[in-house]
């Protein structure tokens, strides 16, 4: 007797199909309710929308200089440390990742 390795197993069979009846037996919600209740618990006080005027606003952050065994590579702009320096042309320097 030829057995079919991608027939579902009888046991799973009916676990999956008793799942999708209590899937679809639950009292879900409809969208409009849904809707509704977000509504109502929505509450904006104190959140800034994009777009909101920041001019009064600073922004405090500390500037840590580049160390002697690190450098700035000419394509990418990151701060990267020596030992993935690729290669130096004209004073200019490119780490490994921007090379390969």
């Amino acid at each position: 007797m030829a057995t079919d390795y991608d027939e579902i197993r009888p046991d799973v069979a009916e676990a999956r199909n008793a799942t999708l009846k209590a899937v679809q037996s639950a009292n879900s919600p409809d969208a409009r309710s849904v809707s509704a209740d977000l509504d109502e618990t929505e509450n904006l006080d104190g959140v800034e929308l994009p777009g909101a005027d920041l001019s009064n606003e600073e922004l405090t952050v500390t500037v840590v200089p580049q160390g002697e065994d690190e450098f700035t590579c000419s394509s990418c702009f990151l701060v990267r440390h020596r030992s993935q320096l690729h290669r130096e042309s004209n004073g200019q320097r490119f780490c490994v990742e921007c090379e390969s």
